[in-house]
């Protein structure tokens, strides 16, 4: 009777630890099965964003950054990090703070509602008024190519949507930009202030003669192509500054031109890339002595 009784204490104990074993096994296939379903680079853009965080000296005039309570910064991030790893990173860009404002900026909120799905593809889309919102990592070159910094200000020439005006405000102090066409202006205007972004400052007006109550900027971007660069711009851009733009050429070809002034107000300009851009529109188009006058 008690061999009888030790024999089946002892199944018990098997049977216990089988169970144990099995849910052991379990939870590792269950965690093993969610890591190879989770992107590698989820968890690569959150250490990276937090790195970026770290790092980041104190924000001036606090109270006057992007506040990212609205719902739009909490959809679709997996699209857009997966934009950012396989569109941009890929392509070399690597400054965190521009990695992180792309991880940040909600694309899909600066397009047409019938556009959304397509929002963090690898190409420019339609915005209205002939206009386009610019490829995704077009617009995180040329931030990078600023090289900006939390005590950035910012002249923007071509508003458009304001997604590129957004991916600069979440890393400078302020952004002031310009667009001509006045609908767009004022939609651009009511996005961001939608979004919280009380960093940008936008107006309607020709962007060929900036923005000289606000001069000088440490950054000067422009988003539609130049047939020259505007000498308004030119005495506008900080000692030290750096300007990106494309400019056209000749037989309609385009090209980013990265400009930097240095401490003695001398200009240095390098070719970085051939471009395809909405034309800049305004005084820009008239022949050079009326354009000046």
């Amino acid at each position: 009777m008690a061999a009888a009784k030790r024999k089946t204490s002892r199944s018990r104990e098997h049977l216990g630890l089988l169970f144990v074993l099995v849910v052991v096994l379990c939870l590792w296939q269950a965690s093993r099965i969610s890591w190879e379903m989770t992107p590698p680079w989820v968890a690569e853009a959150q250490n990276a964003d937090r790195a970026a965080d770290a790092n980041e000296p104190p924000a001036p005039e606090k109270g006057k950054r992007p506040d990212h309570s609205h719902p739009a910064f909490s959809q679709r991030r997996a699209e857009r990090l997966a934009m950012v790893a396989k569109q941009i990173q890929w392509r070399d860009v690597e400054d965190p703070n521009v990695l992180k404002a792309m991880r940040t900026v909600p694309r899909h909120a600066f397009v047409p509602p019938g556009l959304q799905d397509s929002a963090y593809y690898d190409h420019p889309l339609p915005i209205g008024e002939g206009q386009t919102i610019s490829q995704p990592y077009i617009v995180a070159f040329m931030t990078e190519a600023l090289d900006l910094d939390p005590n950035s200000r910012v002249l923007e020439i071509g508003t458009g949507s304001a997604y590129q005006a957004a991916v600069c405000a979440e890393i400078a102090r302020e952004v002031y930009t310009i667009e001509i066409v006045e609908p767009l202006a004022t939609s651009a205007a009511k996005r961001l202030k939608e979004l919280g972004y009380p960093n940008v400052h936008v107006r309607a007006g020709d962007g060929f003669y900036g923005w000289p109550a606000k001069a000088p900027f440490d950054a000067i971007i422009g988003t539609a192509a130049a047939k020259r660069v505007p000498p308004a711009l030119l005495k506008q851009l900080k000692a030290g500054g750096r300007m990106i733009l494309p400019v056209g050429g000749a037989r309609g070809f385009q090209y980013l031109i990265l400009i930097t002034k240095d401490a003695q107000g001398q200009l240095h300009r390098k070719n970085v890339m051939p471009v395809r851009f909405v034309p800049m529109t305004g005084r820009v188009q008239e022949s050079t002595g009326a354009a000046e006058r």
